[in-house]
């Protein structure tokens, strides 16, 4: 039971990659994905506005991270500015301890940062206001 437990984390780990890169869709990685019903991580676009004269837009979303996922490194082309909502969140930026970010306080993350998220127990529940080079993807996971 634990390596199939441990094979089943290893693959979400491997899909959440995908998503993370738009390489493949949530839905498609729920289709595929015997160990959860629901993908481990999802991003509801609330609103996006280009920033006039500059290459920039910014993009709000509610990001679902669900019970005791481990969201692999990645990068964003732009700032993350983030809000905890509900549940337990912590994230690492590359080269620091993991910090836990209670509900009801903010985060930062600068453009290109490698970094990496946890929800613990509970979902994590984050607004997180993107500005973000246009034409390009969202994130892209890091080695």
């Amino acid at each position: 039971m634990r390596v199939r437990v441990r094979m089943g984390l290893l693959w979400a780990s491997a899909i959440m990659a995908e998503i993370l890169a738009g390489s493949v869709s949530p839905q498609t990685a729920t289709a595929a994905n015997t160990v959860s019903a629901q993908p481990a991580i999802t991003r509801r676009i609330l609103q996006s506005v280009e920033v006039p004269g500059s290459t920039y837009q910014v993009i709000e979303a509610q990001v679902e991270i669900a019970a005791n996922t481990h969201v692999p490194r990645h990068t964003h082309p732009g700032t993350v500015v983030g809000y905890v909502l509900a549940g337990d969140y912590s994230i690492r930026l590359n080269g620091q301890p993991a910090k836990l970010v209670a509900p009801g306080e903010s985060f930062v993350v600068p453009s290109g940062i490698i970094h990496e998220e946890f929800a613990g127990p509970h979902a994590a529940k984050v607004l997180a206001v993107f500005t973000v080079e246009k034409d390009k993807p969202l994130s892209s996971p890091a080695p």
